[in-house]
């Protein structure tokens, strides 16, 4: 991530008189969209007719739900290709609403203003949406401690009209989300920059724009860096410039008059059971992305198009049959051999899932270049490392332990759990084995352990990888996220 020394005196100079500030005209701005109609995820979540009130805790407990507004988007709450709820915001405030002993029911709106408006109506209890705590914010509503840190970004498209430093924003087409904390930072460097304009959305959200952005719609956009890392894995050609922004806290917001509710959330953030929640979110959404590769992403969605239909049907067979997922075995197979049947490694390992000799004659197979006993072995192959963890291992550690030892082997992996006892750590969690690994090619650690040195980077690098493509893929087939177009 990119210093943003460059702005953070002329940030600091004007930001807490600007935020509050009414917004000067602005160029091509839109009026203000009529609200939109329930979305399918709004019929799942709301009653015939909207309740309208500014509920104390006692209430909320009494009713059993807590009602939550959010937003459709990978970073905050979606439904999945099965149609079940998933998402940051949708695991962290249901584990909250479990703690206060009762359910949470979500309440999805298309943009921005909706939540905001909606919120301050009293329609709902509280919301999760990703949202920054500006000033401005804060004298209308209260706000939870942060649920994570995240930096606003400028992001531009490769070999578009761009902008690589402050001074030349006024020089590109620049669309934000109306009154969002975007526009706040906006507005505070306008004091010191008035040739600076942008152009003001009411109507969709900040992923909407990026496809903006990636369509040559628009120069650039303004978003927050987590919201940049899920994305452009579907879109490579985005880059960021720089940072906007210093690292912001992002909460949950609520009505003025919620305190008790708010004493609630708070407690619960900072108790262990919060942390442990917010830890294991923050592992399962984003502890997978790596560094952006744009050749590497590039490169995958070319071949999910030309390579990947052929096999996919062998993948999903494959998957049913030893209860695995199906996008996650072919992200295995693509990391293996980029989906290449007559793939050979200098070991001799060959075929789509990488087989050795030992391996394909234990399992059975007479040709390891046939793609349908390739991949049916190398499924049937992680499933029986996966029963050789032990069962009370919780799901998806005990799949990417397996995905691990596939990579480095069962013996390296009983060597990195008895290192994660010595050292303190949980045997039975990625997050902690995914640090422990590496110290199995320090030989302070290896030359106590049974089976010695192992080059213990590699299995974290390649679960990782496996983690960021099935993402990938299972975001392009998802038709519940607002992704458009895959193809350039």
């Amino acid at each position: 991530m990119r210093a943003y020394s460059h702005l953070s005196l002329l940030l600091a100079a004007v930001l807490m008189s600007a935020c509050g500030q009414s917004m000067p005209p602005m160029v091509s701005e839109p009026p203000p969209a009529p609200a939109a109609p329930a979305t399918a995820a709004d019929t799942r979540t709301l009653d015939a007719k909207p309740q309208t009130s500014r509920r104390n805790l006692s209430q909320i407990r009494s009713s059993g739900e807590l009602r939550v507004l959010t937003r459709n988007a990978a970073t905050t709450y979606y439904l999945d290709r099965d149609e079940q709820a998933a998402g940051p915001e949708y695991e962290l405030v249901s584990a909250f609403a479990a703690a206060l002993g009762v359910k949470a029911r979500f309440v999805v709106k298309e943009t921005l203003a909706d939540i905001l408006d909606s919120l301050s109506r009293g329609d709902a209890d509280m919301a999760a949406a990703g949202l920054t705590a500006t000033d401005d914010r804060e004298q209308r509503f209260l706000f939870s401690e942060p649920t994570r840190h995240t930096t606003q970004q400028l992001v531009c498209r490769r070999r578009g009209t761009v902008a690589r430093d402050v001074a030349a924003l006024s020089k590109v087409k620049l669309e934000v989300i109306a009154d969002s904390a975007y526009e706040a930072t906006l507005t505070a460097l306008r004091q010191q920059l008035p040739e600076l304009v942008w152009q003001r959305n009411h109507d969709i959200g900040t992923e909407q724009l990026l496809q903006k952005v990636w369509q040559r719609d628009i120069d650039c956009t303004i978003t927050d860096s987590n919201i940049v890392d899920v994305n452009r894995r579907l879109l490579p050609e985005l880059i960021v410039m720089f940072d906007i922004s210093p690292p912001q806290a992002q909460g949950w917001a609520l009505p003025a008059t919620a305190s008790e509710l708010l004493v609630e959330a708070n407690h619960w953030l900072r108790s262990k059971a919060g942390r442990e929640v917010l830890s294991d979110v923050d592992e399962r959404y984003y502890g997978h992305i790596d560094t952006f590769d744009y050749v590497d992403t590039r490169a995958l969605l070319r071949r999910a198009d030309e390579r990947l239909p052929q096999y996919r049907k062998l993948f999903e067979q494959a998957a049913r049959r030893h209860n695995l997922d199906p996008q996650l075995l072919a992200a295995q197979a693509y990391q293996e051999s980029h989906w290449d049947p007559a793939a050979r490694s200098p070991t001799g390992v060959r075929g789509l899932m990488m087989l050795t000799r030992d391996t394909a004659d234990s399992l059975g197979v007479a040709d390891r270049l046939d793609p349908a006993q390739s991949i049916a072995a190398g499924a049937r192959y992680l499933a029986k490392l996966r029963k050789r963890f032990r069962a009370e291992i919780g799901e998806p550690d005990r799949t990417y332990m397996a995905l691990a030892a596939y990579n480095v082997g069962r013996a390296h992996m009983h060597d990195a759990q008895l290192l994660a006892r010595r050292l303190g750590k949980d045997p039975h969690s990625w997050a902690d084995l995914r640090e422990v690994l590496p110290l199995l090619s320090n030989p302070r650690y290896y030359k106590t352990l049974k089976y010695g040195y192992a080059r213990g980077l590699e299995p974290v690098r390649y679960v990782q990888r496996i983690r960021n493509y099935q993402d990938i893929l299972a975001a392009r087939d998802n038709p519940n996220l607002p992704v458009l177009a895959r193809k350039d």
